[in-house]
């Protein structure tokens, strides 16, 4: 594969981690604000989850805001992970980059 080749799969994979950090960004905010959510609701108020196609009563509220903190513990760190691997892609596309001008400049 020549370096073009390279640079376009790269490009390609750039644009992927960016989409998937775009929908683990809009997850992560999604989640804390239903962390917060749940957190504000009275006590004394119902308080309903989806499960499937049916909402159901939530009888455990402390098993619940632990289940939403560990998914969104998960999400950072799945968030932490592509932000890295965008950044590793990138470099590979700046090198990429580079040779190819070096190239046309020979």
């Amino acid at each position: 594969m020549d370096n073009m080749e390279q640079l376009q799969v790269v490009v390609n994979e750039v644009q992927a981690a960016r989409q998937q950090l775009a929908n683990l960004r809009a997850q992560v905010l999604e989640l804390e604000s239903t962390l917060e959510s749940v957190k504000n609701q009275p006590d004394d108020l119902a308080l309903h989850q989806q499960m499937g196609g049916v909402m159901v009563e939530v009888s455990d509220r402390k098993a619940l805001l632990k289940e939403l903190e560990e998914t969104l513990t998960t999400l950072k760190e799945h968030l932490d992970r592509f932000t890295e691997r965008e950044a590793e892609l990138l470099a590979t596309y700046n090198q990429l980059k580079q040779m190819l001008a070096g190239t046309e400049n020979a």
